[in-house]
C-alpha cells in the first residue's frame, strides 16, 4: 500500500509539473555589453516585465566579440522562454554583415522593440567657431580635411553614421579613432579635436563640457535626449539614413523554436511593461527613447536596416578616398 501511495504521489507530481504554467522560475536576459547606463535601461524594462509575469528577470552582462558572444551564449540555452536575447543592432545585424556571425535577424522570434540611443555631433563648450551645424558643414566645404573629429572606435556604427551624413553633404574631416570615448572627450575639451560623435550616456556625463550641434536621428524623441537640440534634418540637411539605421537600438528576442504559448506570454508581459508611463519616463530620463514597435512590425522595421548600414560602410570607404585627395 505504501508503495502504491508513493507511486500515485509521484505520478501526481509529474502531472502537475507537466501542467505548470510558464513561467515557473526566473528568466535571464542575455545582454551583449558591459555594465553601464545601457544595461541599466534594459533592467528597467526587465523589472517591469518581471512584475507582469510574477518572476524576476535579470539582465546578465555577457560582453565580447562585438556582441556575438552574448548571442552564442543565449543560443546554447534551451528554447523554453527562460532566456531572452537583448538583440542589439551590432550582433543582430552588423556582425552578420561582416561574416562574423552565422545568423540573421530572421533566425529569431521577436518580442517587442525596446529602446534607441541616438548619436549627436558636438563641439566643446565655448567654441564659437561653429554656432550651428550648417556653419560646421560650410567650414568643412571650404576647408576639406582640415577639422579633426572622432566617432570613438573606427568603423563602428557611430563612424558609419557620421561618415554618411558628411558624404551626403560632400564634406570630409580627419578621423581620429579612440579605443575609449572618455579619452576623446578629454581631447575635445583640450582642443585636440574640433568635434566628435557621442551617445546619450556620454552626453549625460559631459553635458557641461559640450554643445550639441545636431542630433543624428529622424526620431522626434531623440531631441529630448539631448535637451531639445536640433536634428540634422531640422536644418534641411539630409542625414542619409532612415529609420533605426543611424542609431543604437535593441529588440528583445527568443529562439525560433520557443513554443507559441510561451512567446505569447512573453509578448503580453513586455508589451504591458512598455505601456507603463513610469517605465517610459524612466527610460527617457536616462537618455533612451522607447521605440514601441510590436512583434508584427519586426520584419518591416529591421529588414531595411541592413541596406542602410551597408551605405554607412560604403561612406567610410568614401571618406578614406576623399581624405587621400586632400593630402
Amino acid at each position: 500500500m505504501r508503495r502504491l501511495l508513493g507511486l500515485t504521489a509521484a505520478a501526481m507530481l509529474l502531472a502537475n509539473s507537466a501542467q505548470a504554467e510558464f513561467p515557473e522560475r526566473n528568466i535571464e536576459n542575455i545582454y551583449p555589453w558591459g555594465p553601464g547606463a545601457t544595461m541599466a535601461a534594459s533592467q528597467v524594462i526587465a523589472d517591469a516585465m518581471g512584475e507582469e509575469l510574477g518572476v524576476n528577470i535579470s539582465v546578465v552582462s555577457t560582453p565580447g566579440a562585438a556582441g556575438t558572444k552574448a548571442f552564442r551564449t543565449a543560443l546554447d540555452k534551451p528554447a523554453d522562454g527562460y532566456t531572452i536575447f537583448d538583440g542589439y543592432v551590432a550582433p543582430l545585424v552588423l556582425q552578420p554583415m561582416f561574416d562574423n556571425a552565422d545568423w540573421t535577424y530572421e533566425d529569431f522570434t521577436p518580442l517587442w522593440s525596446a529602446t534607441s540611443n541616438s548619436f549627436a555631433i558636438v563641439v566643446r563648450e565655448g567654441d564659437d567657431r561653429f554656432p550651428d551645424f550648417p556653419a560646421l558643414v560650410d567650414y568643412m566645404k571650404e576647408n576639406p580635411g582640415d577639422l579633426r573629429y572622432s566617432p570613438g572606435v573606427a568603423d563602428a556604427l557611430p563612424h558609419m553614421v557620421a561618415a554618411k551624413v558628411m558624404q551626403t553633404s560632400d564634406v570630409v574631416g580627419q578621423v581620429v579613432p579612440y579605443p575609449e570615448i572618455d579619452n576623446a572627450i578629454k581631447d575635445l575639451r583640450g582642443g585636440v579635436l574640433d568635434f566628435m560623435v557621442i551617445n546619450p550616456g556620454v552626453y549625460a556625463a559631459n553635458k557641461d563640457d559640450v554643445r550639441v550641434l545636431a542630433v543624428l536621428s529622424e526620431l522626434e524623441g531623440a531631441s529630448e535626449t539631448y535637451d531639445g537640440a536640433p536634428r540634422v534634418q531640422d536644418f534641411g540637411i539630409e542625414l542619409g539614413m532612415t529609420g533605426l539605421a543611424p542609431m543604437g537600438w535593441n529588440w528583445w528576442l527568443v529562439r525560433k523554436e520557443t513554443p507559441d504559448d510561451v512567446v505569447a506570454k512573453l509578448r503580453e508581459a513586455m508589451g504591458a511593461a512598455l505601456a507603463r508611463d513610469e517605465v517610459n519616463q524612466r527610460l527617457l530620463d536616462m537618455g533612451y527613447v522607447p521605440l514601441g514597435y510590436g512583434p508584427d512590425q519586426y520584419e518591416e522595421i529591421v529588414a531595411p536596416v541592413a541596406s542602410d548600414l551597408k551605405s554607412g560602410i560604403d561612406a567610410i570607404a568614401w571618406e578614406k578616398e576623399k581624405l587621400q585627395e586632400t593630402q
